[in-house]
C-alpha cells in the first residue's frame, strides 16, 4: 500500500513537471513568434520653406533710413526692403553725372567743328585737284599751285587734329561714365532688395539703427512649396526611401497639417540639430536628415515644429 501511494505521488509529480515544461515552451515559441510589422516612422520635424529661410544682410554699414517691407510684406525680386542714408554717395554720383552731361557736351562741339574741317577739306581737295591740271596745262603759275596744295594739306591736318581730339574726348567720356557706374554701385549698396520673390518673415532692425555688415537685417523665405525637415533616429535609418509618402500632424495630435513626399534622405548619420537641447545633451544617438516636400496647396506655418510620419511603403 506505502508503495502504490509513492508511485502514485511520483507520477502526479511528472504529470505535473510535464505540463509545465510544455508551457514554458509554448511562452517560448510564442516570445519567438514573428515580430510585429513596422508601418511607419515619427520624428519630430521643422517647417520651412524648400529653399530654406535666409538671412539678409547690407552690403555696407550705415544708418537705416528707410523700411520700405515690414513683417509678412510679400516682395518681387528686386524689391527695396530697407535704405541707407546714402547723401555722400548720391552726391558724387551727381557730380559724376554732371561731368559726363558737360563732357558729351564738349564732344558735340568738337564733332561739330570736325565736320566743318571736313567739308573744308574736301573743298580744298577739289580746288588743288582742279588745279593740278590747270597748272599741268600751263593755266596757272607755280605759286597758285602751290598755295592750293599748301591749302589742302593744311586742312588735311586739322581734321586729323579734330578727329584726335574727338577720339580723346570720348575717351574722357568712358572714364566718366565708369565713375557713374561706380558711383551708382555705392547707392545701390545702401539698399538691400529681395533676391528673389518671397515674404519678409522677420526684421531685425528699425529706422536709426546704425547697421554693421555682419548684423541681419530679416529673415526671408522664398515663394515656393513648403517642406518639413526631420530626423529619423539611427534604429530606423535604413527604412526610409526617397518616394514614401508621409505627413505632418501637431506634435501629441493627430490631427492633419498636411501630406506630402520623401525627397531627400542624407546619405549619413550625424548628430541632432533639430530642436537640440543644448550642450548638456550627452545622448549619444545619431540621426539621418529626412526632407518630405509638402504638397502643392498645403498650408503650415513656417517654423512649426510638428511631427513627421513617414509611410514604410511608396
Amino acid at each position: 500500500m506505502f508503495r502504490k501511494l509513492i508511485f502514485a505521488t511520483l507520477s502526479i509529480t511528472l504529470l505535473v513537471s510535464c505540463g509545465g515544461k510544455s508551457k514554458e515552451e509554448q511562452a517560448a515559441k510564442d516570445s519567438t513568434a514573428k515580430p510585429m510589422q513596422i508601418t511607419q516612422i515619427v520624428g519630430v520635424a521643422l517647417v520651412e520653406p524648400k529653399s530654406h529661410i535666409v538671412s539678409l544682410y547690407a552690403e555696407t554699414g550705415g544708418i537705416v533710413q528707410k523700411i520700405d517691407h515690414d513683417i509678412n510684406d510679400e516682395v518681387k525680386a528686386g524689391d527695396v526692403i530697407i535704405e541707407l542714408i546714402s547723401d555722400v554717395e548720391q552726391a558724387q554720383l551727381q557730380q559724376a553725372q554732371s561731368k559726363l552731361a558737360t563732357q558729351q557736351a564738349l564732344i558735340n562741339a568738337t564733332q561739330a567743328q570736325c565736320n566743318s574741317i571736313r567739308v573744308k577739306s574736301e573743298n580744298a581737295k577739289a580746288n588743288f585737284d582742279r588745279n593740278t591740271n590747270l597748272f599741268q596745262s600751263g593755266a596757272i603759275t607755280k605759286q597758285v599751285f602751290d598755295d592750293s596744295r599748301f591749302t589742302y594739306e593744311s586742312s588735311q591736318a586739322d581734321l586729323t587734329s579734330a578727329q584726335s581730339n574727338i577720339k580723346q574726348q570720348q575717351s574722357r567720356l568712358n572714364e566718366l561714365s565708369a565713375d557713374i557706374n561706380y558711383y551708382t554701385k555705392l547707392v545701390n549698396r545702401k539698399k538691400v532688395k529681395a533676391p528673389v520673390d518671397g515674404r519678409v518673415l522677420s526684421m531685425d532692425i528699425k529706422i536709426g539703427t546704425n547697421l554693421g555688415t555682419n548684423q541681419s537685417i530679416c529673415d526671408f523665405a522664398p515663394d515656393g512649396p513648403l517642406m518639413a525637415v526631420t530626423e529619423i533616429d539611427e534604429l530606423f535609418a535604413d527604412k526610409v526611401q526617397v518616394g514614401m509618402k508621409a505627413y505632418i500632424r501637431p506634435q501629441g495630435k493627430t490631427d492633419t497639417l498636411g501630406t506630402g513626399t520623401v525627397i531627400l534622405t542624407s546619405p549619413y548619420l550625424k548628430k541632432k540639430s533639430l530642436f537640440s537641447d543644448g550642450a548638456a545633451n550627452m545622448e549619444d544617438r545619431r540621426v539621418r536628415e529626412v526632407r518630405v516636400l509638402l504638397d502643392a496647396g498645403e498650408k503650415a506655418l513656417i517654423g512649426s515644429r510638428v511631427e513627421s510620419v513617414i509611410l514604410l511603403h511608396k
